[in-house]
């Protein structure tokens, strides 16, 4: 029997390690559950291989994924594919729709960007050696408010896209109830310019969760300065984190 190499081998490893028996499939249910209820819509901008497609449909949310890489792609449609509450797009989300130019890392999906910065700033940076961005491919993109005109006003959307989360954001013309994006030690400045952005949306309360664990650090929603502050604050080794937004009140939103 022959083995996958190449993409097919990471995608491969991608479903094992996200999608596996070991993986934190009820503290990823736990964390969701906090901003999604059953019969809501949930965007996932950046959906590699589902494992957060999976979470919302155990959930009971209704999908829309988006995922431009043909790789990632290919593995959404054989496990969603069938499903009648999961919405497959083959794009990338940007500020305005048209077409991106998508950095590839053949070896690593998980880390192919549509963020020249992102890939230039992780050349040679701790934790990132020996990571090669080696193909570049067009791909359609689309916005978040199309997407919103087109399947209706999410509960929550989840981005993970690189480096790419500000121009994700661009896109947004009306805060949304909650939403998460990635932020990464090696681009603090594009995870302030996404907090800036969403503080000028509307009166959010923010948490994060680092890494893949799941689990809310403040548990309480703070501030943009209190958060930027904490983001600005981790060591280089903390690598990344996920930036929980939630649309309060004027009356309770802090400060």
């Amino acid at each position: 029997m022959t083995r996958p190499t190449g993409t097919a081998a990471a995608i491969g490893r991608s479903l094992r390690i996200y999608r596996g028996a070991g993986a934190p499939h009820a503290a990823m249910d736990a964390l969701y559950r906090r901003f999604v209820r059953p019969g809501d819509l949930v965007f996932d901008v950046g959906a590699h291989v589902g494992d957060r497609v999976a979470a919302f449909r155990r959930l009971g949310a209704r999908v829309v994924a988006l995922e431009p890489q043909p790789g990632p792609a290919r593995a959404l449609r054989l496990l969603h594919g069938r499903d009648h509450d999961v919405i497959l797009v083959a794009a990338a989300v940007s500020d305005a729709p048209g077409e991106v130019v998508f950095h590839l890392n053949s070896a690593n999906p998980t880390v192919s960007s549509a963020s020249a910065d992102f890939v230039a700033g992780a050349a040679g940076a701790p934790g990132w050696e020996g990571q090669v961005w080696d193909r570049r491919i067009t791909v359609p993109a689309t916005n978040l408010d199309r997407l919103v005109a087109e399947h209706g006003r999410p509960a929550f959307v989840k981005i993970d896209v690189e480096g790419f989360e500000e121009r994700v954001l661009a896109g947004l013309s009306a805060p949304l109830p909650a939403l998460s994006f990635e932020f990464t030690t090696i681009a603090r400045d594009v995870a302030l310019r996404c907090l800036d952005r969403l503080a000028g949306l509307g009166p959010y309360g923010f948490d994060v969760a680092l890494g893949e664990s799941q689990r809310l650090t403040f548990g309480r929603f703070v501030g943009r300065a209190e958060m930027a502050d904490f983001v600005m604050g981790l060591p280089v080794a903390a690598n990344s984190g996920d930036v929980y937004a939630v649309l309060t009140t004027s009356a309770d939103a802090p400060e």
